[in-house]
Parts: C-alpha cells; sequence; structure tokens
C-alpha cells in the first residue's frame, strides 16, 4: 500500500500470521518451551543434554518475543478497530465486518447441520413389528433439505465474497515493518 501507516485488511491479516509464525519459532528455541514439549511428548535427544549454540542469545530471543507479543496485539487491535468500522450490505441490511464474520461462522454451522439432514432424510426409518412395517416419515423431506442446504450454501457463499472483497478494500491503521 502506498500509504504509510496504513495497509489493507488482507495485508494486516497476512502480517498477523506471520507474527504468530515467527513468535511460535521464538518460543520453541526458548528452554522452558523445550523442557515442556519433551516432558508431553517422550522424546529424547540421544544423550538428553543440550546447551544454546553460540551465535543464541535466550535474553535476545526472549527481547524479541516480547516485542512481536506487542506488535501482534497492535496489530489486532487496529484490525478489530476496522471490523467494527467497515459496513457492508447483507440480506437487505448495513452490517459491520465483525458482525459478517459472526454471521459466517453461523452459517457454517448450519450448513453442517443441514448436510447431516440432508443425509438424514435421504432414508425412511422403517420399524418391523407384529409382521408388518412402520415407516417413520422424516421431519423434513429430502427435497426440502437438499434445497435448504443449497439456499445456506448460497448465503455463505456471497457472505465469503463480501466479506473477502471487504479485505481488500478496508484499510488498517498500521505500520508494517
Amino acid at each position: 500500500m502506498s500509504e504509510k501507516g496504513k495497509l489493507y485488511l488482507y495485508e494486516a491479516l497476512e502480517l498477523r500470521s506471520e507474527y504468530d509464525s515467527r513468535m511460535k519459532t521464538l518460543r520453541d528455541c526458548l528452554p522452558e518451551t523445550r523442557q515442556n514439549r519433551d516432558r508431553l511428548s517422550f522424546t529424547r535427544d540421544d544423550d538428553g543434554r543440550r546447551r544454546p549454540s553460540l551465535d543464541f542469545d535466550m535474553a535476545d530471543a526472549r527481547k524479541d518475543l516480547r516485542k512481536l507479543e506487542f506488535k501482534r496485539r497492535k496489530l489486532n487491535a487496529a484490525v478489530q478497530e476496522t471490523n467494527y468500522n467497515q459496513r457492508m450490505d447483507f440480506s437487505g441490511e448495513s452490517i459491520n465486518l465483525n458482525e459478517a464474520l459472526e454471521i459466517r461462522k453461523g452459517l457454517n454451522e448450519r450448513i453442517g447441520e443441514l448436510h447431516t439432514q440432508v443425509v438424514r432424510s435421504a432414508y425412511q426409518r422403517v420399524i418391523y413389528k407384529e409382521g408388518r412395517d412402520i415407516v417413520e416419515e422424516n421431519e423434513v423431506t429430502y427435497s426440502d433439505s437438499v434445497k435448504n442446504l443449497g439456499d445456506a450454501r448460497l448465503a455463505f457463499r456471497e457472505l465469503n465474497r463480501k466479506i473477502r472483497k471487504a479485505s481488500f478494500e478496508a484499510v488498517v491503521d498500521f505500520e508494517d515493518e
């Protein structure tokens, strides 16, 4: 982005992921994290002894980790502010990006539920009782289940595209390194 101190939302999200990755690398190099990992995984080095490499300074690593944690917190706060301020239209109403993300999460869960409903409604339950079959009808017909699932998938796709588009338009007040 050309404007100093600003990022598009998609750039800010990429930077946040990079910060997460860099923080994980630093944490994994620290002895306290290594000891915890060894204790949980039951894997040991051949001789069980390790010492820091000559060019690895634990104090510098901890300092760098704290700086990254601070930057990530600031970046995350700026992303959240943008999410609350960026608006879009969905289903005839104006919502902020944060609401859109919550709706998308709910739609994704709903799609899972509707998938299960479609699978269940594909077959009727037949109970054999006293020489005859009793057929239990499904609460929702197969064709209605398929339609509901299709509608939910279309709504998810529409919303996801709008969220993605917003991430290329919304600006986050944060300076990249």
